[in-house]
């Protein structure tokens, strides 16, 4: 029986490469790159929520609930998904977390599902998807029972480092395929981090559009 799944959107990133500000709100195609995120992951998981610090006010239009890190520092991805483990312990009867990045506009509309099946073959491990070879640990399904830990991980040792905590909880890996079209590869976690990669995410989407 598959467990009951919350969601969370990482976009909490400082955008260093892209020169700041939210990129998960720049424009790709008609509209903006969160709301294809959003689009895509929603249908896939039950209550879902943004991770993101900051004025919550300039995410309006997307009515979802916004959680800043409850560590300091900005901490990155782990602080986001430790605030994602516990609202959804707090807040939902969820028994599994599904954390997606805010910059990937062509994520697996099966994540959560193929997520889900490692974890129950594999019960209380961390399903991680990979691609093409490589491995994208903010693409993972997290048990709530490793929220104390990960706490722990990040405010006791200091310790930000995704895989690390993964590769010590134990993990499942999920191969996703990459896809063509119209002769072009597209990695479903491709993600946009510069300037270039926005303005290959929109030959990407044209390509899958003819």
């Amino acid at each position: 029986m598959m467990k009951e799944v919350a969601g969370i959107i990482l976009a909490g990133g400082q955008s260093r490469r892209m020169g700041g500000g939210d990129k998960s709100l720049l424009a790709l195609g008609n509209t903006r790159l969160l709301d294809r995120v959003i689009s895509r992951f929603a249908p896939q998981v039950g209550p879902l929520a943004l991770s993101a610090n900051g004025d919550p006010a300039r995410f309006t239009g997307i009515s979802l609930p916004v959680l800043a890190d409850t560590v300091g520092g900005f901490a990155g991805p782990l602080a986001g998904i430790l605030a994602g483990l516990e609202w959804v312990s707090e807040n939902t009867d969820c028994d599994v977390l599904v954390t997606a990045a805010g910059d990937t506009p062509f994520l697996p509309d099966d994540l959560a599902e193929k997520l889900g099946a490692a974890e129950a073959a594999h019960p209380g491990s961390i399903a991680v998807a990979c691609s093409n070879g490589k491995r994208h640990p903010t693409f993972a399904l997290w048990p709530i029972g490793c929220r104390d830990a990960l706490r722990h991980f990040l405010v006791e040792e200091d310790n930000r480092r995704v895989s690390a905590f993964i590769d010590r909880h134990g993990s499942a890996d999920v191969e996703f395929p990459v896809t063509k079209s119209d002769g072009q590869s597209i990695d479903p976690f491709f993600n946009i981090n510069m300037p270039g990669d926005l303005a290959h995410a929109e030959h990407l989407l044209q390509s899958m559009r003819s």
